[in-house]
């Protein structure tokens, strides 16, 4: 893997490609820790302190790799991106005219692409809008917090910050696509790989003063442990076979043949986890304006208290309903059934169209249960930890590992793919 890297570096088109792709994280960096005017940051960071790791501001700030502490430029990170691509995904299933745009090809992908670009403009302006009120409001179950000094809450303050923080955003989805266009690998991955990387250093040091140096490696074999089971599930697939007749198009008889179908083990990837955490989050949200004692309680003893049992049940439900219900939006089997049959493909053993559909689908639902089981564990894994042991923070957390290993594995298969181009070695021999 080092040679492949220093082939990398001898390549000057590789080379350029990686040290742009250098620049803009470096970039990205920088602009996490230039904080918005007006605001106190020092009450935010003492509020996030005081939830701990697995608080409502920490989820928000882990995506924008602690720029929200700082109340940054950058502070709404790459979310409102991850948020809109989502939606545009989901409507895409619902809305014929998207779906029409999703099967033209490149020129339908470049329109899908512009309108998510508008609705993540659209999410940053609501999402600024209400962390700033957020963090006037003093809610107790979001930091009791606010970061105004007196007489500074004015439209005209509001305001500034709002379009800071949105164009923050904007200027964010910018450099992702700079990457993607000009650097190595899926640009807004990167920036969200950065982001969650930022972070590592600091909650390592955390644990190694709070627990001490037994604990540190304990907590550093548990994480590789979990690195590799990680990476065996992400690379782990159901290869459906495929066969291919001869067929005669005008004079020519097109030679038959073989590929396959690959269905991951884990389809959806990170989204479920972050589905989950969003539906036990609105609670919490609710309860900072619907003020009822009843429902107070409730949601401090088993919404918000992460050692609650009910809550550990109830968030590794929700992981696995939403890897379902996304494989089911990500994967057509009908649709594949009938690419399969327009272009003579037919899975062997099985009668093309509506059969075909029908194994596919019972397929992907078997493989789909060990994929969901896996990634529930990986959320509550942290909770696990943070119930039985005396440590505040732990880095191995469900999303942020979901992203980094599988962000690492796809830059790390384009870096070969470029390198096998040019005759070189890749990174497995």
């Amino acid at each position: 893997m080092l040679r492949a890297f220093v082939n990398a570096f001898k390549v000057p088109d590789l080379r350029n490609k990686i040290f742009f792709t250098l620049a803009i994280i470096a970039i990205y960096r920088l602009g996490s820790h230039v904080p918005v005017p007006v605001v106190d940051i020092n009450i935010l960071t003492d509020a996030l302190k005081a939830q701990g790791s697995t608080g409502f501001l920490s989820f928000i700030d882990l995506f924008s790799g602690g720029a929200l502490t700082r109340m940054a430029i950058f502070g709404l990170g790459i979310m409102p991106y991850i948020t809109a691509s989502i939606i545009m995904q989901l409507l895409t299933v619902v809305i014929p005219k998207l779906e029409s745009w999703h099967k033209e090809g490149e020129s339908g992908t470049k329109k899908i692409n512009q309108w998510t670009r508008y609705v993540t403009v659209v999410l940053a302006l609501l999402q600024s809008t209400g962390l700033v009120f957020l963090f006037h409001s003093r809610s107790q179950q979001l930091g009791g917090v606010d970061i105004f000094p007196a007489g500074t809450f004015t439209a005209a303050n509001i305001a500034l910050i709002v379009l800071v923080m949105t164009a923050g955003t904007a200027m964010i989805m910018w450099m992702g696509e700079l990457i993607t266009q000009r650097g190595i690998g899926n640009g807004m991955s990167i920036l969200i790989f950065s982001s969650v990387i930022s972070r590592l250093p600091q909650e390592g040091r955390a644990i190694l003063l709070q627990a001490g140096e037994a604990k540190f490696v304990v907590v550093l074999l548990i994480g590789l442990a979990i690195v590799v089971g990680v990476i065996f599930i992400e690379q782990g697939q159901r290869r459906i076979p495929v066969q291919y007749a001869k067929r005669v198009v005008g004079r020519r008889m097109t030679t038959g043949g073989s590929t396959y179908i690959p269905l991951k083990v884990n389809q959806a990837g990170v989204i479920p986890i972050i589905f989950a955490s969003s539906v036990l989050y609105f609670p919490t949200l609710l309860a900072s304006v619907y003020h009822a004692d009843w429902f107070t309680n409730f949601v401090n003893n088993y919404v918000t208290n992460q050692r609650s049992f009910v809550y550990m049940i109830f968030y590794g439900l929700l992981v696995v309903f939403f890897a379902y219900f996304y494989t089911a939006i990500a994967f057509n089997p009908v649709d594949t059934a009938d690419n399969l049959r327009k272009y003579g493909g037919f899975v062997p053993g099985i009668r093309p169209g509506p059969p075909t559909a029908e194994y596919l689908s019972f397929v992907l639902n078997r493989i789909t249960l060990p994929g969901s089981i896996f990634l529930a564990t990986v959320a509550l894994l942290p909770t696990i930890v943070l119930a039985f042991w005396t440590i505040q923070q732990f880095p191995f957390g469900g999303t942020s590992l979901l992203i980094t290993i599988g962000v690492a594995l796809e830059t790390m298969k384009q870096l070969e793919s470029q390198l096998l181009m040019r005759h070189y070695e890749g990174f497995l021999k």
